[in-house]
């Protein structure tokens, strides 16, 4: 099969795409990205050669050519990872969450009606449906959970999500979704939470951390994503919304202290600082559903994760000494510009 995977220079979307490639040798994939601050091609290099990856630098909210590329490149599966996505940057500037993760969701849903495609994914997100009392472990996100959100990204990606289901009742488009909690792991872009306290502890320097951090996240190994994502789109029922969460629940000052100790820092470098506008207060997802239906379930405890994901901070600066730097954003020049 040919897949088209958009985003797939980010986080998340890379780690599909080397997991794919391997689990399935007589597939390709051509990856689209639109390559913005998050998107770093540098993360690609040891695919760049495969002849079952192609990488086609593209806006998705590029109808002209989408078309093109769908034309020429006749995918049978599209997996839309592309989005601007870290909700700080949504409430500063809103209008290009709209932009991508709307509109762009739509030109990708009308190219795959044009041209025929056998499934549509959505990746989307547990905060779609707001957060959760803190003093109420008891309750959880299902796929009948109300949409409830509370930043412009979310709200984004709600919108999102309702054009989709919208599609698929309108048009047919033969699409399903899927919302997952926090994911974590390797190529994690450094702004967020993990991987920017990795960095800076390896720095010594202060660990910022909203309010008095006990807001709780349900974290998700990337890993374990992936494999759920091949799941749903080989097995999973059209139309339907499947939740994917790790069943690891942790407060974020406890991931921050985890980190330092790990790295054998002290905790003087934590330093609280004025909570985030409408912060959500705990995710946490109930998987039953794919696991009922397709027999999966998270593998990757969050101990055993956070070490892995440390492990390999620690043996591969190179990449994220580049995005700190900005070198990163060269990449892209120095392969193709003189093509």
């Amino acid at each position: 099969m040919n897949l088209i995977v958009t985003g797939g220079a980010g986080f998340i979307g890379s780690n599909f795409i080397f997991y794919y490639l391997d689990k399935h040798p007589d597939d390709k994939i051509i990856c689209v990205d639109k390559l913005t601050y998050a998107g770093n091609l540098s993360t690609l290099e040891p695919i760049m050669d495969n002849p079952r990856f192609k990488f086609v630098k593209l806006d998705i909210c590029d109808r002209e050519n989408i078309y093109k590329l769908f034309n020429d490149e006749k995918p049978d599966i599209v997996i839309n990872f592309a989005a601007e996505s870290h909700v700080d940057r949504s409430i500063e500037d809103p209008e290009i969450f709209l932009r991508t993760n709307i509109i762009g969701t739509s030109v990708l849903m009308d190219a795959c009606i044009k041209f025929g495609i056998k499934r549509y994914h959505q990746v989307s997100t547990d905060e779609v449906y707001g957060d959760l009392p803190i003093d109420r472990p008891d309750l959880f996100f299902t796929e009948q959970t109300p949409i409830h959100t509370s930043s412009p990204y979310s709200s984004s990606k709600a919108s999102a999500d309702l054009l989709v289901m919208a599609y698929n009742r309108t048009y047919n488009l033969p699409a399903t979704i899927s919302r997952c909690s926090n994911n974590y792991g390797p190529y994690h872009f450094p702004e967020k939470l993990i991987p920017l306290m990795i960095v800076n502890c390896l720095h010594d320097k202060p660990l910022p951390v909203y309010g008095e951090g006990k807001n709780i996240r349900d974290w998700l190994y990337v890993e374990d994503h992936c494999k759920a994502i091949d799941l749903i789109i080989r097995k999973g029922r059209v139309g339907e919304v499947y939740n994917v969460g790790g069943h690891n629940e942790m407060k974020n000052i406890d991931i921050v202290k985890l980190i330092v100790h790990e790295l054998g820092k002290s905790e003087d470098l934590i330093t609280f600082v004025k909570d985030r506008k409408g912060h959500d207060l705990r995710y946490a997802i109930d998987p039953t559903k794919i696991h009922d239906e397709l027999g999966w379930y998270p593998e990757t405890k969050f101990k055993d994760g956070i070490k892995l994901t440390i492990k390999w901070y620690l043996e591969n600066k190179s990449w994220w000494e580049k995005i700190i730097s900005g070198e990163y954003k060269n990449y892209y020049q120095k392969m193709y510009g003189e093509r």
